[in-house]
């Protein structure tokens, strides 16, 4: 079985990239990161795969004159790489259209909650937990899906519960999110690596 040959998107300081490397290093995930690809060139995750000896790129529609010159650089980059599978780590940016399509079924999500509850644009880091909180929840989670053209709005292919407690803040929820997220990223796609996912009509689901 061949490892699986990851493009990574980070835009922070990239725990769930780290998650992933040390899933890796832990032989929990047969897979190899081929390029960390950052909107923000103070990204901490950038720092983290040059001290890994991963290649690192900043790829920013703002450094460009056109949005094709954008999506041209970013399609060429990951193609440079070799990477067959794109994970979003943290990504804030939108996946232009055009590289969605070049990796139909191979870019995966990972969202901190469980979708399609608080999800779409403007539903990311910090914004989430406070809303969970706001709407009174028992329960938020995270949540592992395919990427298409909108926001959260992929087929779903993983989601694990995480209790709100009394008293929660949205700092101390997302501790407990993120621990949940640095588990549950690794192991979906381990069950890509094994060829275990399977979509059907729309539908996303691991055997």
């Amino acid at each position: 079985m061949k490892p699986l040959r990851l493009g990574v998107f980070a835009s922070g300081r990239g725990s769930n990239f780290a998650a992933i490397l040390a899933a890796i290093d832990g032989r929990r995930l047969n897979a190899s990161v081929d390029v960390l690809i950052s909107n923000d060139p103070a990204a901490g995750a950038l720092e983290t795969a040059r001290a890994r000896g991963v290649r690192a790129e900043t790829v920013s529609s703002a450094g460009f004159d056109s949005r094709d010159a954008f999506v041209s650089r970013l399609t060429e980059v990951l193609r440079e790489s070799g990477a067959g599978f794109i994970a979003l780590a943290g990504y804030m940016k939108r996946v232009p259209p055009e590289v969605v399509a070049l990796y139909p079924g191979r870019i995966v999500n990972i969202h901190p909650a469980l979708l399609p509850a608080f999800g779409g644009k403007g539903m990311y880091g910090r914004h989430v937990h406070e809303a969970v909180i706001r709407q009174g929840c028992k329960v938020t989670g995270v949540t592992v899906h395919l990427v298409d053209e909108q926001y959260d709005r992929g087929p779903i292919l993983a989601q694990r519960c995480v209790p709100v407690l009394p008293g929660d803040t949205a700092e101390t929820l997302a501790g407990r999110v993120l621990e949940t997220e640095h588990s549950l990223y690794p192991e979906v796609l381990q069950a890509f690596a094994e060829g275990r996912v399977r979509i059907r009509g729309g539908i996303a689901f691991i055997e």
